[in-house]
């Protein structure tokens, strides 16, 4: 695997390979890598000949008070599991490389309404900052396929309007969510928890699961299912954010006579702020 940390350099090495008639592949990752990510680079050997990974900690998609400083940055063991992986290309450019100049002359990218609710709500300007350094990485490595995990599926939910909306002509993949063996979604911010927290925290999916059933089983009172998921999570020691049962289409709260559904969820145990989901049918 080769490492590259300008985009000149990464435009070069792709442009050799489409040169050569290649089908590219890109996983975009903020680095500290676990085997999740490690799961979009295998299923992008799948869909393509040549596969691109980046590790670069977007500063534009952390708030104010969020983990930007403490977020962890692990490159040259995220060089050795890429690379094991099977990555062909990685691109890891400084802040400079990506935002040059005064931040007061940078353009940024907005996608409304999928934006506006749930972590859009809880987290102002995220995900201006995520589809800004997505577009910005599309227009750079000009994939034809990218890969991006269902565990944020708001995010899943944004990149895909980004790119009908700016007519980017890449395939846009959501790879199921990889889980420890209790359960929880696998996430960087993991790494934050304690043992007894990491144990507790599968609380998150447990409850996901739970209200899966039962909506299935015919439960109409979304509101009560809601409830009670909140009351289980506050035992289990979260501060709950959200809890919200939603049209898998446009993430707007689902009614009784919608059929495809996904179950968003954000909340924080400790000085994790931990998000996971469930997508289905109700039939």
């Amino acid at each position: 695997m080769k490492t590259v940390h300008t985009i000149e350099a990464l435009r070069k090495e792709i442009h050799q390979q489409r040169g050569n008639g290649k089908r590219i592949g890109f996983a975009p990752t903020m680095g500290n890598l676990h085997e999740g990510h490690i799961t979009l680079i295998k299923e992008g050997l799948k869909q393509s000949d040549v596969m691109v990974s980046s590790v670069f900690v977007n500063p534009t998609q952390f708030g104010e008070g969020e983990d930007f400083s403490d977020y962890p940055r692990t490159l040259p063991q995220d060089q050795e599991k890429l690379s094991a992986a099977g990555c062909h290309l990685l691109f890891a450019p400084a802040v400079d490389e990506m935002y040059p100049g005064d931040q007061d002359t940078w353009a940024k990218v907005v996608v409304t309404e999928v934006t506006s609710r749930h972590c859009g709500a809880s987290r102002p300007g995220h995900f201006d900052g995520v589809s800004t350094v997505v577009t910005k990485l599309f227009n750079i490595v000009q994939p034809d396929v990218a890969l991006f995990g269902k565990k944020d599926f708001q995010q899943l939910a944004v990149i895909r309007r980004m790119t009908t909306a700016l007519c980017f002509d890449i395939e846009i993949i959501g790879v199921d969510t990889v889980r420890e063996d209790n359960g929880l979604a696998m996430s960087s911010r993991n790494g934050f928890l304690s043992a007894d927290e990491k144990h507790r925290a599968a609380t998150l999916y447990q409850c996901l699961c739970q209200a899966k059933k039962d909506i299935q089983n015919g439960n109409t009172d979304f509101e009560s299912i809601r409830t009670r998921a909140n009351h289980t999570l506050q035992q289990a020691g979260f501060e709950p954010d959200y809890f919200t049962i939603c049209r898998a289409d446009d993430l707007e709260r689902a009614g009784p006579n919608d059929d495809k559904l996904v179950i968003l969820a954000a909340a924080r145990m400790g000085k994790a702020r931990l998000i996971d989901n469930i997508d289905f049918s109700r039939g």
